[in-house]
């Protein structure tokens, strides 16, 4: 059952009091500055997705498993799983999300081709980023980050499945990813000191400021856990790259049922197949019809955040499938048949 958080103005105060990001995060000249447009563009290294297990699964914590910067609590009517926001005077506005899953078992890749038509587009977005992905890929997030278009947020470690994590690991889940979102922008920082680009720095957010499931589960006590950590756990209510057909038939299906203040998950790690083609057709769609583009603390900003107590994807339980057959609480693939996940052969 949804239950709201009632006090549309109260949000908007809590959110701004607690540090999240609603506006003006990044900053053009920082991203066009530190990067040419040739550095910006992709390369066909950047599809490639290693088979689980081609190495031995990398379990290694950050450089710094300790962030620096103590995030306040989140108030008591943030604190379910928030699938949409129910807007003030249902304004056609929604966050279009992008998750960047990496296991501990195998290494993803980054659609640039996705990213580059945001920018081309205007189109704000959030990614939700797993903190070895960032490691694994530490100038893309540095772009991300320096990107005013662009929020980043919190997607664990290693996409660990908190319904299965003790206290302790989900905190070594989140907060490790905290701490190397500040080591990338510590680096960022430096990088913009020997351009002059110092004072651009402080438009990007010092700490990522929502979190989301891996697998879009979790048990009763994770949603303290994460609150106490200072990170509402953010949904989604309409899958982008879901159901059959064509991939135009799949962006108008995600597209007709977008409604104020939706959240859209997709993926931009290369693993899902078409999302850089249905991505076009979708936003192309939507802005065709009168729709907005916001981050997903931007639009925390503008409403009641809905929410339950139980993450799913479109069906309450149809997500419950995933608490068995990930070794690692969900942090390793399944083993391939004839292969060995200690030797990785």
């Amino acid at each position: 059952m949804m239950m709201l958080c009632r006090a549309a103005v109260a949000v908007l105060v809590v959110v701004a009091a607690a540090g999240y990001a609603l506006a003006g995060q990044g900053s053009r000249s920082l991203l066009e500055g530190l990067w040419a447009p040739d550095q910006l563009a992709g390369s066909p290294a950047e599809l490639v997705v290693t088979r689980p297990y081609s190495k031995p699964p990398d379990l290694s914590p950050p450089e710094r498993q300790t962030p620096e910067v103590s995030r306040v609590t989140v108030p008591a009517g943030l604190r379910g799983v928030i699938r949409r926001v129910r807007v003030r005077g249902g304004d056609k506005v929604l966050a279009l999300t992008f998750d960047l899953c990496e296991r501990a078992s195998n290494r993803t890749g980054y659609r640039t081709e996705i990213v580059e038509f945001l920018r081309r587009k205007g189109v704000s977005a959030t990614f939700f980023a797993g903190g070895k992905w960032m490691r694994s890929h530490p100038e893309r997030t540095m772009q991300l980050m320096a990107d005013p278009l662009f929020e980043l947020g919190n997607h664990s470690w290693t996409h660990a499945n908190l319904a299965l994590t003790d206290e302790a690991e989900t905190r070594a889940q989140v907060l490790w990813t905290q701490a190397q979102y500040e080591l990338l922008r510590e680096e960022l920082a430096s990088r913009a000191r020997e351009r002059g680009l110092e004072a651009d720095m402080a438009a990007v957010p010092a700490s990522m400021s929502v979190f989301r499931l891996p697998y879009g589960r979790n048990a009763p006590e994770t949603l303290d856990r994460l609150a106490a950590m200072g990170l509402p756990v953010v949904q989604w209510d309409v899958l982008g790259e879901g159901g059959a057909g064509s991939v135009r038939d799949m962006a108008l299906r995600a597209a007709g049922e977008v409604r104020p203040g939706s959240i859209v998950l997709m993926h931009a790690n290369a693993v899902p197949r078409h999302t850089q083609d249905i991505v076009p057709v979708f936003v192309d769609e939507l802005l065709r019809r009168g729709w907005r583009f916001v981050t997903v603390s931007e639009l925390l900003a503008m409403g009641e955040a809905e929410t339950v107590r139980d993450g799913y994807f479109e069906r309450p339980g149809d997500n419950r499938q995933f608490d068995t057959g990930y070794p690692g609480k969900g942090t390793l693939h399944p083993v391939p048949r004839g292969a060995s996940a200690a030797s990785g052969q």
